[in-house]
């Protein structure tokens, strides 16, 4: 499932040191702006614990984990909109990716250039928003007129698209971004070519200096964004970019030691990826048995034939059932047998609903 969480923000803010973090992808890094040019495009495992669980239960010969995309793309500027800086190429860039992880700096450092000069991450965050939704108001206003024409002339889809139009152009002048705008599933539709910057979904990543990783609440610049975030109805994952590429680097039980002496159950990368597949209104299921186990991505609301459909189309096209026990139950039970046992391994059809968890056996004929 090619989806993709796009790093964005302010030059010299963290993204390509996060990013390399991430990915391990080798992204260049330089103390001066626009030091990523091109979007570098990483894929990562998405970290679960289950995973190992059933890892251990079946002791299959292989454990393949499910993957996300995160795309490091260019700092944007003021005046991005207009095309200063690398303005057109980042909205063009950042337009391609179906979420947003806004990396903004809390950390002071004196020997790292701010890009206006001072550290302000609210300042940093309403840049970058006010030239999303600026460059959403510039598409909006070069259709604006021509669908008006045509909606008096009673064209029923023109009379919709300019209805969200309508609704989008009064939300755009006012600074906010289309996600804030109800929209009926009609409007929606019809805007959906637009792919509106400002309509995907963002979580916010607040780069903090290594000294802080173990109470970062009490840094100030990340009290600030945690409350513009809640007025944004967006998320929060604090991080120290630094740090996590020291513990990109550790396996194991080193990792392991790593994160205990720094105060952490878990990295913030972790933490970062699974808010970002989450998102997207991503979710999990497993497959397993003694050659393979293995995690599966699908999106929230799938039904069972189209998520076998993700293994092979065959197993879509030739749907008879599901086999389906709930990685609690099966936990709970010790094992498959046991769980058939005590009437937790359920057969569904072809209207059951996935859920995050399942581990399943498709049954199909073609």
């Amino acid at each position: 499932m090619s989806l993709t969480t796009g790093i964005v923000g302010l030059p010299n803010v963290g993204k390509s040191t996060l990013f390399n973090a991430i990915t391990q992808a080798g992204a260049e890094m330089a103390n001066y702006p626009f030091c990523t040019i091109e979007p570098n495009v990483g894929i990562v495992s998405v970290p679960d614990r289950r995973l190992d669980k059933l890892t251990e239960m079946y002791q299959p010969k292989k454990t393949i984990p499910t993957t996300f995309e995160f795309t490091d793309i260019a700092g944007l500027v003021k005046g991005a909109s207009k095309g200063e800086g690398l303005g057109n190429q980042f909205l063009a860039n950042i337009r391609q990716v179906d979420a947003i992880s806004h990396v903004v700096r809390c950390f002071d450092d004196k020997d790292i250039t701010h890009v206006s000069g001072k550290v302000d991450p609210i300042d940093d965050i309403e840049t970058i928003n006010l030239e999303l939704v600026l460059a959403d108001l510039e598409q909006v206003n070069k259709r604006y007129d021509r669908v008006s024409k045509l909606a008096k002339q009673k064209d029923k889809q023109a009379i919709t698209e300019f209805s969200a139009l309508e609704k989008l152009k009064a939300a755009f002048e006012e600074g906010k971004p289309a996600r804030h705008v109800a929209l009926t599933e009609e409007e929606e539709a019809a805007i959906k070519p637009f792919n509106f910057l400002t309509q995907k979904p963002v979580l916010y990543v607040a780069n903090i200096s290594e000294d802080e990783v173990s109470e970062p609440e009490s840094n100030a610049y990340v009290q600030a964004v945690e409350a513009f975030a809640k007025k944004d109805e967006a998320e929060v994952v604090v991080i120290s970019a630094r740090i996590e590429s020291e513990i990109a680097e550790l396996e194991g039980e080193e990792k392991a030691a790593f994160l205990q002496d720094l105060g952490l159950d878990t990295s913030g990368l972790d933490r970062l990826i699974a808010k970002s597949y989450a998102l997207l209104g991503l979710a999990t299921y497993f497959t397993a048995g003694e050659k393979e186990v293995r995690a599966w991505t699908f999106r929230k609301g799938t039904k069972a034939p189209q998520a076998a459909g993700i293994i092979h189309s065959d197993f879509e096209r030739g749907f008879i059932r599901a086999e389906i026990v709930s990685y609690e139950d099966l936990i709970e039970a010790g094992s498959e047998i046991a769980a058939k046992e005590h009437g937790k391994l359920r057969l569904e059809g072809k209207d059951y609903v996935m859920q995050d968890g399942d581990i399943v056996n498709f049954r199909f004929n073609v």
